[in-house]
């Protein structure tokens, strides 16, 4: 059975699907791979490590594609591309599947098996292949590396001959995967750390990393069986406005994780809590691809709001794309391991299994995932 690596052609995406250390395993499976030359260029793995483990490298990517039983990407396949697989064969990437239903639809009627990463169910067995958490840790890393670097102000305390200088003051505002690597990094960087989330559950997790849990009574909240934090009523919003409002304008970054699976992130920063804070301030929206959760944030951009910076960049986990690149292949050999046959030579994609059931979303030439299909009927 061949595994066929594509090169990512998203912008600005550095990430790779596979890395030489997971090909190597794979090969000892039995699988032949095949990736595309200079898939892992950008990620700080030529193409010479790859074919030192057994990979066969290809410069024609319709080859690759078209050859290929298994297809590992990053990102979804382009539309124009789908019919490029193989009947058969199974996609396996991130796949936005609540907002790509053309490209579901169209994947469905190629009759391609897809695995949607991001569908990965949060429970026990399915934790090595979790690529969202793997990314969005790396994510909550780099937001903070970038407020460091964007601040005015240094994280640490530091006592000098010409005075003491007060550590930063930062605000994480969900304490998600994303949210808890940020309090821990700020807190490794000697910031005094502040964290919301809407679920109480996690207050504990917040405090075990030296951070102080800001307590915002909105009434009965919760998460859902996955995790996620459920989402809130407008009431509920305009009091966790409230709440957030003397913090943020005391803090000298503020950091916001707050996404909602599927839908649109929820608004809690607006224009006039970020007047409120001090020059030189930073703020850093992780959910900015998904609508923002800053009033004025813009995809990949810096705006300057009277002296205030607040950063939307996309992408996160791609800039530190070697260990991302490094993750997020240890998930997808994880994933092909859990399901592979041995015997028949054949990934036993069941039915019945609760990861299948969340995570595969076309199958047969039908869209098989319950909730993608209401989706589309």
């Amino acid at each position: 059975m061949q595994i066929g690596v594509p090169s990512e052609r998203w912008p600005g995406e550095a990430r790779a699907a596979l890395v030489p250390a997971s090909v190597k395993k794979l090969v000892q499976l039995g699988f032949s791979v095949v990736v595309e030359s200079a898939a892992g260029s950008k990620s700080g793995f030529p193409d010479d490590a790859y074919a030192a483990v057994g990979a066969k490298i290809e410069s024609d990517r319709s080859a690759v594609l078209s050859g290929s039983d298994i297809v590992l990407r990053v990102r979804q396949p382009e539309i124009e591309e789908v019919t490029s697989l193989k009947s058969d064969a199974i996609q396996v990437s991130f796949l936005d599947p609540f907002n790509e239903k053309e490209l579901v639809g169209a994947i469905a009627n190629a009759g391609v098996t897809s695995i949607s990463v991001e569908m990965i169910p949060r429970s026990t067995r399915a934790q090595k292949m979790d690529a969202l958490s793997s990314q969005a840790n790396l994510a909550g890393y780099v937001t903070v590396i970038q407020a460091a670097y964007h601040s005015q102000k240094i994280f640490p305390m530091m006592m000098t001959p010409s005075g003491t200088i007060r550590p930063a003051r930062v605000f994480v505002i969900g304490a998600g995967v994303a949210g808890l690597q940020a309090i821990a990094t700020a807190k490794r960087l000697g910031a005094r750390v502040d964290a919301f989330d809407t679920r109480p559950v996690v207050a504990e997790q917040v405090r075990s990393l030296g951070a102080k849990f800001v307590e915002i009574d909105l009434g009965e909240v919760g998460q859902t069986e996955q995790g996620y934090a459920k989402a809130l009523t407008p009431e509920q919003i305009e009091l966790q406005k409230e709440g957030q409002k003397k913090i943020i304008a005391a803090s000298d970054v503020v950091i916001t994780t707050a996404q909602l699976f599927g839908r649109p992130a929820p608004r809690i920063v607006t224009r006039d809590m970020l007047q409120a804070m001090q020059p030189g301030s930073v703020v850093v929206d992780m959910a900015v691809e998904t609508g923002g959760n800053v009033e004025g944030s813009v995809l990949n951009e810096i705006v300057d709001l009277d002296g205030v910076k607040i950063i939307g960049q996309g992408n996160l986990p791609s800039e530190v794309s070697r260990n991302a690149s490094e993750m997020y292949s240890n998930n997808l050999t994880a994933l092909i391991e859990e399901f592979w046959d041995a015997e028949t030579k054949q990934l036993t994609l069941d039915p019945e299994d609760e990861i299948v059931q969340a995570a595969v979303i076309t199958r047969g030439g039908k869209i098989v995932n319950d909730t993608i299909a209401k989706l589309h009927a």
